[in-house]
């Protein structure tokens, strides 16, 4: 018996689309490439013993620090908590309220040359930014290697930077949409082989060319809301939530 063509069109709309995956061929036998891990991921849903836990199961607690007497808020939102970092200090301002989020040195955050992410979602205003302010990052551009993620000043573009060890040169994609409007984005960074690029509210933004053999390996704290407390340092001002890194 044959169907009419609106019994066909009806199967067509019910039946999902499968997502085609990665697949590596050994011989005659196709498996598919493994999923990422999630090595940390942090709510800001609570805190245990002054601390914020991490809820993959692999990483590390994070510490609160500040200087000049800065304050990390943990905000109530509609789904959960966030945090508050401190406000821009005016310029005339002869000190400013500083904080950040500090997690131990962890393996499971230097991925070497494998495939890594990185996200966080933020909600930060143009009059907020100065410089790029750091959301989160491990290593530092000059010393040993990096990853980081930050948005820029000038456009308020959301960037990722990857700097490998053994070189001083930075590679930085800028997504091709402003993220600085006081509204909440999913900002991630995927480091691939030979690629950085950087999606924004689930839609990739920009992309540039990496080496493909670059390795990304340091002895440095994971950092939430600032890379330091310089003087200099280019501070988040803005709110954060769900952070989380993936290997693989």
């Amino acid at each position: 018996m044959k169907l009419s063509a609106r019994v066909l069109t009806l199967a067509l709309i019910l039946v999902p689309a499968v997502p085609a995956l990665a697949a590596t061929t050994t011989g005659s036998v196709t498996k598919a490439a493994p999923a990422p891990v999630t090595v940390a991921r942090y709510s800001f849903d609570s805190t245990s013993a002054g601390k914020v836990p991490d809820l993959s199961g692999r990483g590390v607690p994070l510490t609160i620090r500040s200087a000049d007497r800065g304050v990390v808020r943990f905000v109530a939102g509609k789904t959960g908590r966030y945090i508050g970092l401190p406000l821009r200090c005016a310029a005339t301002a002869k000190t400013c309220p500083r904080a950040l989020l500090e997690g131990a040195d962890d393996p499971d955050l230097d991925p070497g040359t494998r495939s890594f992410r990185w996200g966080a979602t933020i909600a930060v205003a143009k009059s907020q930014l100065a410089g790029s302010s750091n959301i989160l990052q491990k290593g530092v551009a000059t010393t040993e290697s990096q990853w980081k993620m930050q948005v820029g000043e000038t456009h308020g573009r959301a960037q990722c930077v990857v700097v490998g060890r053994g070189s001083t040169r930075s590679y930085l994609v800028r997504s091709s949409v402003a993220v600085a409007d006081g509204k909440w984005h999913k900002i991630l960074c995927v480091r691939s082989s030979a690629a950085l690029t950087i999606v924004v509210d689930g839609v990739s933004r920009g992309t540039v060319a990496i080496p493909a053999g670059m390795s990304i390996l340091n002895d440095k704290p994971l950092r939430i809301g600032g890379p330091n407390f310089n003087t200099s340092s280019d501070m988040f001002h803005g709110s954060i939530d769900d952070v989380y890194a993936m290997l693989g």
